[in-house]
């Protein structure tokens, strides 16, 4: 009998420090799994790096890239960022589709027209033509590359748009050089082309999806439309304030621009740090 009650007492008291051990347990193990999900649902991160690399052979800036140096260090910048995009003017097709080749890129590249026909880039010859130019992480399904309407001088300025498999498009743009007087025609003809490279960001954006963009816009205000954050690389040792990037507040969240130095180009690069969703 004596030993019946205190197998009884014993298993009781078993029990209560069971009970005991899981109701501490529970928070923990709740609080464990609140933490994983909330960690498996940020947003990833999104880069974008925009570089200007005064490829043509015929600016006075090229004689500081030492060539093939620049390409090099672009390939170098790419590859130390890994941007989901990248997009480059004053670029070359030959020296273009080398960064793409050896970064694993997929490229867009559009032909600038100078005096009325492509321009060979030169210094050494056989690099292609002059041109801008989209490398995306993703594969591309489409581009779309047109000429502005607004142009004056010898080089006409364009824009180019990919638009990945996965229904994202990125855009590259180098609009004419401003002349010191604001009325100047240089001036009218780079602020024609802001208006209708943000227009054309504006028609991309209005299907939804998402719109990124970025470039040597030759001024310090931005093109950006409606819906559209702009970053500049103001914080830049070189030609600072010119190159923008633009994103859609819908899908890009909580941009920070900053400037990675170039040694062997004229500008510095632009490197835009957002959260994608």
């Amino acid at each position: 009998m004596i030993l019946t009650r205190w197998r009884a007492r014993r298993g009781a008291w078993l029990t209560f420090l069971l009970a005991v051990v899981f109701a501490v347990a529970a928070p923990v193990a709740n609080a464990a799994t609140t933490t994983t999900s909330t960690t498996s649902q940020r947003a990833p991160s999104y880069e974008l790096l925009q570089m200007n690399l005064c490829l043509s052979g015929i600016a006075g800036c090229y004689a500081g890239t030492h060539y093939p140096a620049v390409v090099d260090e672009a390939i170098d910048k790419i590859r130390t960022n890994e941007p989901d995009v990248a997009t480059l003017v004053e670029t070359c097709s030959g020296d273009s589709q080398r960064i793409a080749d050896e970064t694993g890129y997929h490229l867009a590249f559009g032909a600038v027209i100078y005096k009325g026909a492509q321009l060979p880039c030169v210094k050494p010859t056989g690099r292609g033509v002059y041109g801008i130019t989209v490398l995306t992480r993703r594969p591309i399904a489409s581009v779309d590359d047109a000429p502005y309407q607004a142009q004056n001088g010898n080089e006409q300025r364009r824009r180019v748009c990919a638009t990945t498999v996965d229904g994202q498009t990125a855009c590259v743009t180098h609009l004419a050089v401003r002349d010191a007087d604001p009325a100047g025609p240089n001036s009218a003809a780079n602020d024609g082309q802001c208006a209708e490279f943000g227009a054309l960001l504006a028609d991309y954006a209005s299907t939804g999806r998402p719109v990124i963009a970025a470039g040597d816009m030759n001024r310090q205000t931005s093109c950006a439309p409606v819906g559209f954050w702009s970053r500049r690389d103001s914080a830049a040792s070189q030609s600072p304030g010119i190159q923008h990037a633009y994103g859609t507040y819908r899908w890009f969240h909580n941009p920070v621009a900053t400037t990675p130095p170039m040694t062997y180009s004229d500008h510095d690069a632009l490197l835009v740090t957002s959260l994608f969703s």
